[in-house]
Formats: structure tokens, sequence, C-alpha cells
């Protein structure tokens, strides 16, 4: 009996004492430190030799894809022959098509290349030094173009009918009201770099921002606010692609 009464009383001095471990706090040499975070200064400017790789490639194509999806469904929405019928709504309708779009689109293929479709994104990154100049030139401008002409042969093919011509698809810059050239161009620049201090901010490591939806949402709410503001007067570039590769609706209409 003596024995049996030992034991049960060991047996809940062994319970008390793995409870006690179980809550005792960690040491402090122990305690998990917070994580050192790379400020611009500390990162070295690379050419990317090591880049040079099969996770480039699935990158490349992934920006590529991105940008044509870009040229393709936000671009597409554009349609003039809707002005008439939608009135002030039309702004709207486009702004929400642009940013929404893009959002999805940076968070579909974020994981894979980063979700730039966008070479001033691109600079940005490059000169805080976050990519190589080799993933520069490959990823964000050589195939983003390549994406972006890809998008608009197909938009023209699939919308440019003899009812729906290609002078009514719209999305090239423009200059509208009494706007200069000067004027115009310093809203662009203006609007490109509140987008890119946007991306700054979602990617800012000092911010401990876990990467979820909400870094793409927020950037597609901020490509929505400078559509808004700035198609009534330039018609909202704010991307180098786009810019360029719609010039292809006038070659193939001409």
């Amino acid at each position: 009996n003596y024995k049996m009464a030992k034991d049960v009383v060991m047996t809940n001095v062994d319970a008390e004492d793995a409870a006690n471990v179980y809550n005792e706090p960690e040491p402090a040499e122990q305690r998990k430190k917070p994580r050192k975070t790379k400020c611009s200064s500390d990162r070295r400017f690379s050419i990317g030799a090591e880049d040079l790789n099969c996770g480039l490639l699935r990158a490349c194509t992934a920006e590529m894809i991105g940008t044509a999806l870009l040229i393709i469904f936000c671009v597409g929405s554009a349609n003039t022959l809707a002005i008439a019928d939608s009135g002030a709504s039309y702004y709207l309708a486009i702004s929400c098509a642009f940013g929404l779009g893009i959002g999805g689109i940076v968070h579909v293929i974020g994981g894979v290349s980063g979700g730039h479709v966008n070479p001033a994104v691109s600079l940005a990154l490059l000169l805080q030094r976050r990519i190589s100049l080799i993933r520069f030139l490959a990823l964000h401008r050589l195939f983003s173009f390549i994406g972006g002409f890809a998008g608009a042969g197909v938009l023209y093919g699939l919308t440019v009918t003899d009812s729906v011509p290609a002078a009514s698809l719209s999305g090239t810059n423009n200059v509208f009201g009494d706007l200069n050239i000067g004027q115009a161009f310093f809203l662009e620049v203006i609007g490109t770099c509140f987008l890119v201090l946007t991306v700054l901010a979602t990617i800012n490591e000092d911010r401990r921002h876990a990467p979820s939806y909400l870094q793409p949402l927020a950037i597609g709410i901020s490509i929505l606010v400078l559509h808004i503001f700035l198609i009534p007067h330039t018609n909202c570039a704010i991307n180098p692609v786009r810019g360029t590769v719609l010039e292809c609706r006038y070659w193939a209409a001409g």
C-alpha cells in the first residue's frame, strides 16, 4: 500500500512538473529575436548571372502572360462605343476594370515573377537593388513587351469586326481638354510615382506584411483611383508597355 501511494504521489508530481515546464516562459536568450531586415543601403547591385536558370524562364513566362492578360481584359474593357450609353459611369467602369483586373493578375503571378506587369515598377525595384539587371532586362522589359504585343494582337483579332472598328477600341494615350503636353506628362509622372510608392510600401519588410491578398488589393485600389483621376485628362497609361503596344491597333487598322 505504501508503495502504491508513493507511485501515485510521484505521478502527480511529475504531472505538475510537466505542466510547469509547459507554462514556463522561455529564457530570454532562447526567445525568438525580431527578424532583421535589409534596408536599401545594405543591398548590393547585381548583374544577376546567378538568375540564369529555369526559375527565370518560369518568371518570364508568367510576366508575359500577366501583361497579355492586362491588355486583353483591362484595355479590352475600354470600348468607346459604350460612352453614349454609359455616360459618366464609363470612366468608373474602366477604372474598376483596371484596378480589380491588375490586382487579380498580380495575385495570380506574384508568387512566380513578383507580378510587376509594369516596367516602371521594375525600374524602381532595380534602383532599390531588389532585382538584378539581367532579371530586369529579361523579365520586366523584353518579356513584358512581348506579352503586351501578343495581348494587343489577340485583342484586335477577337474584338475588331465590321460593327466594331479598331478606332472604337480606346486605351491609347491622349491629351484631352485644354491640357498641353507638359501638363499631361506631369500628370502621368505623378500617377506613376504614386503607383510605385504603393508597391514599395506593400513590400516593405519593416512593416512585416504577411504575404496575402491584401498586397494585390492595395495595388489594385491605387490603380483604380489613378484611373478615375487621369482617364479624363490623359487616358491614364502609367505603364510604358500599355502606352507602346496599343499603337498596334492603328498599325493593324491601317
